[in-house]
């Protein structure tokens, strides 16, 4: 009896933050190399920057789901090991 456990993060999610993270850093570089400008373009970074962080934390979400969603596979994969080998006795005869 193998049970799967399913994520809660779809493959789709994880794309568009990582897609979100790439056209943060973007608008950051595109607003550093532009700050001796303005106004406008300081207010542009600090957008950019705080957009950056949200999908930052938003991409960092994605990733430990992931990873726990692995190690809760391999704790139950590993709980019905011990369990099969503590129950397995060597020396026992069938009669």
């Amino acid at each position: 009896m193998s049970t799967t456990v399913r994520s809660s993060t779809t493959a789709a999610f994880l794309v568009q933050a990582a897609i979100s993270f790439g056209v943060s850093l973007a608008a950051c570089v595109i607003g550093i190399a532009y700050l001796p400008v303005g106004g406008w373009i300081r207010a542009f970074l600090g957008l950019a920057l705080l957009y950056a962080v949200t999908s930052t934390f938003s991409l960092a979400k994605c990733i430990r789901d992931r990873l726990e969603t692995a190690t809760f596979v391999g704790r139950v994969d590993q709980a019905r090991l011990d369990k099969l080998l503590t129950e397995h006795d060597p020396f026992k005869v069938d009669t």
